[in-house]
């Protein structure tokens, strides 16, 4: 029998849970079909409308989704119980397999929870790390239009562009505009993110060549942390 996980809220995850839990929370409205959920066998976390035809649920169309999780990395298989020895009574032998199957019961939640908690965790950090690209792109649409206009790259302080402190918001503590060592206009910010030694005090680049008029993205967050088009 299959185990499920869902995301309440899309952040704290639940589970193990077998398929007709997951049945009566969404028929008791406490989950819907844009909530995230994985069971053993699936590939990724995906929204609970794509299992619709697999728990046999009326769902209506047009369900809203929500962005994918990464997949577990392993499968857990499990494990017959062994034999009753010869001599023991009917209850003795009940008793023998109903203790081992708690048992291995126990270990498959523990592995499924070690397994589908560290790749929600690097949801989230990924989560915060793009939020934060889409933060800085009004700031480099500034940036290029500057570089166009006067000849070279802006600075904190001209004209159109405040202190790097004052651009803070989310988690985001600082980003400092000017010219990079290659030449490049571009934009630094600083990551402030207490209790998440992964970002906090971290950094994203944003790169524009001036002759090309592209910009590239780099950072020294580890790249399963970062949104695609950041990743070195």
């Amino acid at each position: 029998m299959s185990q499920w996980f869902y995301a309440e809220g899309n952040r704290e995850r639940r589970g193990p849970l077998p398929a007709a839990s997951i049945v009566e929370l969404f028929r008791s409205r406490r989950i819907a079909g844009d909530t995230l959920v994985w069971r053993e066998g699936a590939t990724d976390w995906r929204p609970l409308s794509e299992f619709a035809g697999e728990l046999g649920l009326d769902m209506p169309p047009g369900q809203p989704t929500a962005p994918p999780l990464p997949p577990p990395v392993q499968h857990v298989h499990i494990v017959a119980p062994a034999p009753p020895r010869p001599g023991l009574s009917g209850c003795a032998v009940a008793g023998v397999v109903a203790a081992v199957v708690g048992v291995v019961l126990l270990a498959i939640g523990g592995i499924l929870a070690a397994i589908a908690i560290p790749a929600y965790n690097s949801y989230l950090m990924r989560a915060k790390t793009t939020a934060a690209w889409a933060q800085l792109q009004p700031l480099t649409e500034d940036v290029a239009r500057f570089a166009s206009a006067n000849g070279h790259c802006p600075v904190n302080g001209d004209s159109g562009f405040e202190s790097p402190e004052s651009y803070a918001a989310g988690d985001i503590a600082s980003a400092r505009v000017g010219r990079f060592e290659n030449g490049h206009c571009g934009v630094e910010a600083r990551f402030r993110v207490p209790g998440k030694q992964a970002l906090d005090g971290k950094h994203l680049w944003l790169d524009y060549d001036t002759q090309t008029a592209t910009w590239t993205c780099s950072s020294d967050v580890a790249d399963e942390h970062l949104p695609t088009q950041c990743r070195g």
